[in-house]
């Protein structure tokens, strides 16, 4: 059993959740959902990241302690990841003791290995990123990700010798192409790196809310250098010895595009400074726009998972993120189009299939399902889209898969608008286009399973399964046949009602 270990990106707890979390919590929960249904033994990973200069501003401006407003917002993305039906593993947090013990012992080594040294820095500074820019990235003054003005900040502190690390960098891209996905990403990181890499500061002696650096503790360390470490602590680097190698390297790094530069540059120099292995892959998805723009607090143009899921459901939400955008575009998201993807898609595909395959079991079959044929014109079909669906899901093409696992939705109901079996009495054709469809529906239960896990799981039970697909295993419980018919097949209400613009 091989072993697959895929973390998000941990979002800052300054605000509360919004749908562009809610896209890459869900994105790396279905691609861990699609390895398991591989057969991987899965260990995935999302949190917060608490600490910092923004963070602290946050609470400041709301006058409250940091500690506080981390444990409560904290507790409104985890509520979120729960609610989105994110089956994570481990739930970090930065202010976590486990954490402060992980980062200490990694900037430790690091330090010992005499990668870091002290010096003075003056540069400029954006807050919302927690970052420094040199003069010539920044517009106008203003941030060239958040469009905020930056600030100046000079202080003596300790830098991480970045630059001594290009030409390494530079080879590992070379032998590992594959290291960045998609394409146009990795082409970004080696033009960054090739430009010239300068010395980071990695620590603050301005303010104190962060993880104290253990050889001075009049610093505290830079929240990226503090942040990037949580993937080894969720692999259990804190124990101090080595048992973290079960799950160390990353077999899946999930991050957002504006954030590409430290997870595949900053944090693979690192690691090589503390000579521990690399991350396999890391892959930037773009962002969710809300009218061409991206998501922001300061514009309030942010969308609540919580509101989403209490209008659409769980799963016509999970879908709609899936869907609607390829991995690494960027995408737009409005009510209009949810409505639009959901009615197309899961109520006059999907939930439509379910409906009328049910019915005419119920009313032709004594609600007994037929078994399939074996040389059904589904079945060359159901062959191809299973193949397809599993190379776009190893692919990371997560809108691919669901699209090949649709073209069997689609080939199953053009089935039945040929057949008409509604229009017959039950005798071999009836029972051979409902066996079928049912087979049909047994397959797109299981493709469509990482994406829709409770309605995958329902069209399941009410085909007569037991179980669930989500235990099934791929690529045997895709080959046509499974159906053993015989069993009781279940009308009940519309899975995916229509809903209304």
């Amino acid at each position: 059993m091989a072993r697959f270990f895929a973390t998000t990106a941990i979002a800052y707890v300054n605000d509360a959740p919004h749908v562009g979390h809610a896209y890459e919590a869900v994105t790396g929960d279905a691609i861990c959902r699609w390895r398991r249904l591989a057969g991987d033994q899965v260990h995935y990973v999302t949190g917060t990241d608490e600490y910092g200069l923004k963070n602290q501003r946050a609470a400041e401006a709301k006058g409250i302690d940091p500690q506080r407003l981390a444990d409560t917002n904290s507790a409104r993305f985890r509520e979120a990841a729960d609610v989105l039906e994110v089956a994570y593993d481990d739930f970090i947090r930065t202010t976590d003791e486990r954490h402060t013990r992980s980062v200490q012992r990694f900037l430790q080594v690091i330090y010992d290995n005499g990668h870091i040294e002290e010096g003075t820095y003056e540069g400029l500074y954006c807050v919302a990123c927690e970052a420094y820019y040199a003069d010539e990235e920044v517009a106008d003054g203003n941030c060239p990700v958040h469009g905020r003005p930056v600030e100046r900040m000079a202080e003596t502190n300790w830098f991480f010798r970045l630059s001594r690390f290009e030409d390494q960098l530079l080879d590992w891209y070379e032998r590992h192409p594959d290291f960045v996905v998609p394409t146009t990403r990795m082409n970004e990181v080696v033009a960054f790196v090739r430009s010239g890499l300068r010395d980071l500061s990695i620590s603050r002696g301005t303010f104190s809310w962060g993880v104290p650096l253990p050889w001075d503790t009049s610093q505290v360390a830079w929240v990226w250098f503090d942040a990037l470490p949580n993937y080894l602590t969720a692999a259990g680097y804190a124990e101090g010895d080595d048992s973290y190698r079960q799950l160390w390297p990353a077999d899946l790094h999930l991050i957002g595009k504006d954030i590409i530069r430290f997870h595949a540059v900053f944090w693979p120099a690192m690691l090589l400074a503390a000579e521990l292995e690399l991350p396999r892959r890391v892959a930037a998805h773009g962002w969710l726009l809300v009218g061409g723009e991206k998501m922001s607090k300061t514009k309030l143009n942010q969308i609540s998972p919580f509101d989403l899921v209490a209008d659409f459901g769980v799963d016509a939400v999970r879908y709609h993120l899936l869907r609607a955008t390829p991995f690494g575009s960027d995408g737009d998201i409005s009510y209009e189009g949810i409505v639009a993807r959901y009615n197309a898609d899961l109520a006059n595909n999907l939930g439509n299939l379910v409906s009328r395959v049910a019915t005419m079991v119920d009313n032709k079959c004594g609600g007994i399902g037929p078994a399939p044929r074996p040389d059904s014109p589904l079945a060359a079909v159901s062959m191809e889209v299973a193949a397809a669906a599993a190379e776009a899901w190893d692919a990371l093409a997560v809108s691919e898969g669901l699209e090949q696992t649709w073209r069997l939705v689609r080939q199953t109901n053009a089935l039945l608008e040929a057949a008409e079996p509604w229009k017959a009495e039950r005798g071999p054709v009836v029972d051979a286009v409902l066996g079928d469809s049912l087979e049909a529906l047994r397959i797109v239960a299981v493709l469509a399973s990482p994406a829709i896990p409770c309605a995958s799981a329902e069209i399941w039970t009410r085909i007569g399964l037991d179980g669930s697909p989500c235990d099934e295993r791929v690529p045997e419980a895709t080959a046509w046949g499974g159906y053993p018919g015989g069993r009781r097949v279940t009308r009940a209400e519309p899975l995916f009602p229509r809903r209304k613009g």
